[in-house]
């Protein structure tokens, strides 16, 4: 039996699909407030349960009879507000499902993150042995990612067999309004600034596609790969999405000052609303970095092809298209 955690999720969800597509019957746990992905519905060899993996017991009683697991369950934000929650979700977490596949033998794929690596030395790309370093600069994301992957390899050296993956940006038509999908909705409305770091991206597909492979290469074990496709300029990723999107092209580059007097009045907008900034001073900070990654372990270890990235921005694009009009018909 296959276990899936975050199967809700926008990775969770497309890596069940893939499974299931593949004849493999998948167990999933979600949490009584999850809302289910329409992608998922009716599907006979799809088992849900309800556990949240800061819960032991729900936890240890979904493991009966798992043999792999693909842990996808984190909090993502950037807001300060989410600090401790985003820590004790993605830690502990992490924690329980390393432990429940210790005792039961469990082979294990763990989704951490591109934040949880070092920066390439020398202008080179980040490769998988570029160490993390704290410094003060450093998002709560990063730090919990990181101490999250501290977790798995802590397992490894207990005898835990499965491999970690390290997506850069991951995007794809079912994020929506949420997480990535919500630079495109921006740019149908007009985006007039691009920040001026460099970014990582990969389709979700090609995550799940990857995790797959290396779950079933059991040769390979207490490992990390990036999971990257291309590296381009915000200003260029933005620029090919308007053109698939119709829109003019952000033409002001949105300096790191600018940028840290925009979230700062963002922050006092949302607060006199009584509400949470979408833009924060560590999601403001991070958009400026210039981050470049190397896939080649990746390539080297199964044999794998990623999808174009245009044909990806142009699916998304022309989600936002459709979901724009038929809002306003």
């Amino acid at each position: 039996m296959v276990l899936v955690t975050g199967g809700t999720g926008f990775l969770g969800s497309i890596l069940i699909d893939q499974l299931l597509q593949q004849g493999i019957p998948v167990r999933a746990i979600r949490r009584s407030t999850s809302r289910m992905p329409s992608l998922l519905d009716n599907r006979p060899q799809l088992e849900w349960m309800e556990a949240d993996v800061l819960d032991y017991l729900a936890l240890k009683e979904a493991f009966n009879g798992v043999t792999q697991v693909y842990h996808c369950a984190a909090k993502v934000s950037y807001h300060p507000a989410h600090r401790k929650s985003m820590l004790r979700i993605n830690v502990q977490g992490t924690a329980n499902v390393v432990n429940l596949c210790l005792d039961t033998g469990a082979r294990l794929v763990h989704v951490s993150s591109i934040a949880a690596l070092g920066e390439g030395k020398n202008g080179n790309d980040t490769t998988e042995n570029d160490m993390w370093e704290y410094d003060p600069s450093q998002s709560h994301y990063s730090v919990a990612k990181y101490e999250s992957e501290m977790e798995v390899w802590r397992g490894f050296s207990e005898g835990l067999k499965g491999v970690i993956v390290n997506p850069s940006l991951i995007i794809g038509c079912s994020s929506g309004h949420r997480g990535s999908g919500a630079i495109f909705y921006l740019l149908h409305k007009g985006l007039k600034f691009y920040p001026s770091g460099s970014v990582g991206l990969v389709d979700v597909e090609d995550v799940a596609r990857a995790m797959v492979k290396l779950m079933e290469k059991k040769e390979l074990s207490e490992e990390r790969y990036i999971v990257s496709n291309v590296n381009l300029t915000h200003k260029e990723m933005l620029s090919r999405s308007c053109s698939f999107l119709g829109r003019p092209a952000p033409k002001s580059k949105a300096t790191p000052l600018m940028l840290e007097v925009a979230w700062r009045l963002a922050s006092f907008s949302a607060w006199v609303k009584g509400k949470k900034s979408t833009l924060t001073k560590e999601s403001a900070r991070v958009s400026s970095k210039k981050l470049r990654f190397s896939n080649q372990k990746l390539l080297q270890a199964i044999d794998f092809e990623f999808k174009p990235i245009d044909q990806t921005l142009n699916e998304i694009c022309h989600s936002v298209i459709k979901s724009e009009t038929s809002l306003h018909n």
